[in-house]
């Protein structure tokens, strides 16, 4: 069957894919508001970029917070986005954020490119860990562990994320299931994802906790129907932890952020469909 990419900018691929477009199994976008049930997703935020839109990342240490590389790009131009232009909302719940952040600077993951037209290429390569210009020490708010594993093809996985029309407050998607892993490395998935949803954590369980297994880099659409791509993660996040560890490590921005918007989903951090 036509299986039908468009990811970050507005770039189609098509490849052939025997993988269905949705899961029996798969449960229902459930929106995480301010009550008790959201307190063990506390460590995913909002990513307010530029005043202009906002992607979804999550707290994998008191300072270090997981998104897609192309949410911190232009994509009309391919240039940086300042990271003090960037703010984290950890929590953000119906215009309150557990705590708010300016990012320090970031480490992106090597061989990405906001311009290259390998679209699988790109999608494998979408990583990006930010440190934030303060650490977040909340009891109730610990930050997610990345798995050192990989999802095999059948998996059940779930996503905590932001969106087109539920920008105040993130979905859980309890259970939606790994299709297929592409030898690009990219991982196709049946979860519910939109504008907004670039950065946000996919989770498997492992010992009866939630770990990070990929990021949601892109939008598919097969059969009309739309499914998730992200990343196989390699251990590639050690990498990029490792890198802002390093005194001279990334471009350091330490100018203040600016306030929050509540702008929808901006160029850099949209899902184009074909």
């Amino acid at each position: 069957m036509p299986f039908r990419i468009a990811a970050l900018l507005t770039c189609l691929l098509v490849i052939a894919l025997a993988v269905p477009a949705q899961t029996p199994g798969d449960s229902p976008l459930q929106q995480l508001g301010p009550g008790a049930e959201a307190r063990d997703w506390q460590a995913v935020g909002r990513l307010n970029i530029a005043h202009q839109g906002f992607c979804t990342g999550t707290l994998i240490a008191p300072d270090r917070v997981l998104t897609a590389a192309h949410c911190l790009f232009d994509s009309e131009t391919g240039a940086r986005i300042d990271d003090a232009a960037i703010e984290f909302l950890a929590g953000w719940r119906i215009g309150h954020a557990e705590a708010i952040r300016g990012i320090r600077r970031a480490a992106i993951a090597p061989g990405f490119r906001m311009t290259d037209d390998r679209t699988l290429d790109r999608v494998a390569r979408d990583l990006a860990v930010l440190q934030l210009d303060r650490p977040i020490h909340l009891n109730g708010m610990q930050p997610f562990a990345v798995s050192a594993r990989t999802p095999t093809r059948g998996a059940a996985v779930s996503v905590v994320s932001y969106a087109r029309g539920r920008e105040g407050a993130p979905s859980l998607q309890d259970r939606c299931a790994v299709l297929d892993r592409l030898q690009e490395g990219v991982l196709v998935m049946s979860c519910a994802i939109d504008l907004g949803s670039s950065g946000s954590p996919v989770f498997a369980l492992e010992g009866g906790a939630p770990r990070i297994v990929s990021v949601i880099s892109a939008l598919a659409e097969s059969q009309g129907r739309n499914l998730a791509l992200g990343m196989q993660l390699d251990g590639r996040i050690a990498a990029l932890m490792a890198e802002l560890d390093i005194p001279d490590g990334p471009i350091r921005r330490l100018r203040p952020s600016p306030a929050p918007g509540e702008a929808g989903a901006r160029g850099s951090a949209r899902f184009v469909r074909p």
